[in-house]
């Protein structure tokens, strides 16, 4: 079947070689181009498969690239099509990269974008194919996004096909008898609310809404990049009602807004595509911390932990959801470029101050563990780096105060001999002076360095 396959597209490829400069009969002319590749989309037509064959072909331009490139990966049900669009593909470009799709995305990725006029109108008709609700993400609106418009790539799910838990059921500890010690879950505290969520629960979700301690948040878990977000869903009297879009951005989950349709990417806590770009909206992050169920229940006992009643049948065992892809380095969906000061999926302590925006900062967990005191400076930003015996991580203001101490737990002590207490939201001392917490998540280094090229790395 290979040897078949390689004999038919070196036969494809020479026809196409010598047609280049077929002529086009007027009927094929007065066509807009997008229609010639929209015609791909429904291959029973043979005689609108040639005449968009020859006028792509005759008319090529670099532009075509990721269209021929999208109708490949979906999968045509024509397979003479299928050999014919991939050879054409082959030789306009010189790239011989078969099927090897995350080749073909990074070669064109790691170019300057150049897209068809109404490449969005192709977008959202080989998208609507899968879900109708996919054709209001792009049609029209390739002239409204921050983000490259070709990097936006369907994750396999339709529109909250991984579904988001809306307002889930919480038990108190002690009834939480599902759970062990080890297990490890996103613990959050806003206004006094303490909440666990397990993310044995949460990988078959990657989404929460719900209102804690008073406020209206978003709970982001992206699986794929390994980061766990918490945001406040309000912007300037706005509420937004997230979603999961089911499409991805760089290998990071991107988020929907019911209203509008807008694409949000979930690093950014932006929207990236659609009518609410260009808004100025930036929504704020909350902090959320990694550890296991035992330290979280210790250090919280009247904590809530989401219940296994969670409205969907699922395999909630620890370690159950995405286990092949957390057991090895190798990546779902390829971004334009790896970076291999650190394995791919190696974890990293994510900060990225709202006054200093382009200093993001990567430090190594690995690099944490080590050095559960460090201290370290953005801007002129003095940040005390807390890590926990469970590996931890949590980032507070140390301002004019350095610290010589600290015991893993709670206790801290300064250079004066003066005691400090952690807690979640603060460090606070005897004489009631506080430094507050940091908004800081954890993430895989890939897919942190993906969305912010700039990032500084310590490890």
């Amino acid at each position: 079947m290979v040897q078949y396959l390689k004999f038919y597209l070196l036969i494809v490829s020479l026809v196409l070689t010598t047609s280049s400069h077929a002529h086009l009969t007027q009927d094929s002319v007065k066509k807009t181009e997008i229609q010639y590749f929209i015609n791909l989309l429904n291959p029973e037509n043979e005689k609108a498969i040639e005449d968009s064959i020859n006028y792509i072909n005759s008319n090529w331009k670099s532009e075509h690239e990721i269209m021929v490139l999208e109708l490949l990966y979906f999968n045509l049900n024509n397979h003479k099509l299928y050999i014919r669009l991939l050879a054409l593909l082959q030789v306009r470009t010189g790239k011989k990269f078969g099927l090897d799709f995350n080749k073909w995305y990074e070669y064109i990725w790691n170019k300057d974008q150049k897209l068809s006029p109404n490449y969005h109108v192709f977008k959202a008709a080989i998208h609507k194919k899968i879900d109708s609700r996919f054709e209001t993400y792009f049609l029209n609106r390739q002239d409204k996004t921050t983000i490259r418009f070709d990097e936006i790539r369907w994750g396999g799910v339709l529109q909250d096909g991984i579904p988001p838990l809306r307002d889930p059921k919480m038990i108190t500890a002690h009834k939480a008898s599902y759970l062990n010690d080890n297990d490890v879950i996103f613990g959050i505290e806003v206004n006094g609310d303490v909440r666990a969520y397990p993310k044995r629960i949460l990988a078959w979700h990657e989404m929460f809404t719900d209102t804690v301690g008073g406020i209206s948040v978003t709970g982001v878990y992206c699986t794929l990049c390994g980061t766990v977000i918490l945001y406040n869903n309000q912007h300037k009297q706005a509420t937004y009602k997230l979603g999961t879009s089911g499409f991805l951005y760089r290998s990071n989950k991107l988020m929907y807004d019911q209203k509008t349709q807008s694409l949000w990417n979930t690093l950014w806590g932006t929207p990236v595509v659609g009518p609410l770009v260009g808004k100025g909206i930036q929504l704020e992050y909350m902090s959320v911390v990694t550890t296991t169920w035992g330290e979280w229940k210790l250090r919280h006992p009247n904590t809530k932990v989401l219940s296994l009643q969670t409205g969907h049948k699922r395999d909630y065992g620890e370690g159950v959801a995405y286990k092949a892809y957390f057991s090895n380095d190798d990546l779902m969906f390829n971004v334009p470029k790896l970076h291999k000061k650190l394995k791919n999926k190696q974890s990293i302590l994510a900060i990225k101050l709202p006054k200093y925006p382009k200093q993001p900062l990567a430090i190594s967990v690995q690099f944490l563990k080590k050095n559960p005191l460090y201290t370290l400076m953005i801007g002129t930003d003095n940040l005390v780096v807390l890590t926990d015996k469970t590996g931890a991580n949590r980032v507070y203001e140390s301002g004019n105060i350095k610290f010589k101490s600290y015991d893993q737990q709670r206790k801290l002590i300064d250079n004066t001999g003066a005691i400090w207490t952690l807690s979640e939201n603060k460090l606070i001392n005897k004489r009631g002076k506080e430094l507050p917490r940091i908004h800081t998540f954890n993430a895989f280094w890939f897919g942190w360095k993906a969305a912010y090229p700039n990032t500084e790395l310590i490890k």
